[in-house]
């Protein structure tokens, strides 16, 4: 029998790699409408492959045509990445990045309030789901019975956009 043993809580996911169709493309989504730094250029040494992170990290997300170049998104349906998460420091920072992503002219699938977290949902050019959002105070996910708070109400862009 085999004994379940939880990971360590200190682990967390570093960084995400995506296979992109266009390089260019995706790297300028990536830097300008989402705001991420370029900390390696492939391209210019020959790599197909691009990092970018926030702050001082190596990198948070990287893309590469290795195998997608020209490529297209998994039609619906098909297993693979639902979603990946950005969870940034608080609502304002939430809405700061969502008003960019509008700046830059990406769209915006939807608005959720899942109780312990608000949510923007977006799609990058290549299709890969992206989650802009934010945790609220461990405080607030529970109800007055101590029950976690799940839920998925949608929230207008415009009603986001006004909370700060």
């Amino acid at each position: 029998m085999t004994t379940y043993v939880e990971i360590d809580p200190r682990a967390h996911i570093g960084h995400v790699h995506l296979r992109v169709a266009d390089l260019k493309r995706a790297t300028v989504f990536y830097r300008d409408a989402l705001g991420f730094a370029v900390r390696f250029y492939g391209p210019d040494v020959g790599l197909p492959a691009v990092f970018l992170a926030a702050g001082g990290y190596h990198h948070h997300i990287a893309l590469n045509t290795f195998q997608s170049e020209g490529g297209s998104a998994p039609d619906p349906g098909h297993t693979g990445l639902h979603h990946f998460a950005i969870n940034y420091p608080n609502r304002e920072a939430l809405v700061a990045a969502t008003r960019r992503v509008l700046e830059h002219r990406h769209d915006i699938d939807g608005v959720e309030d899942h109780g312990a977290t608000l949510s923007v949902y977006l799609r990058d050019p290549d299709g890969n789901g992206i989650e802009l959002q934010y945790d609220r105070p461990l405080d607030e996910w529970f109800d007055e019975a101590g029950r976690p708070i799940i839920k998925a109400d949608p929230v207008e862009l415009d009603e986001l956009l006004a909370l700060v």
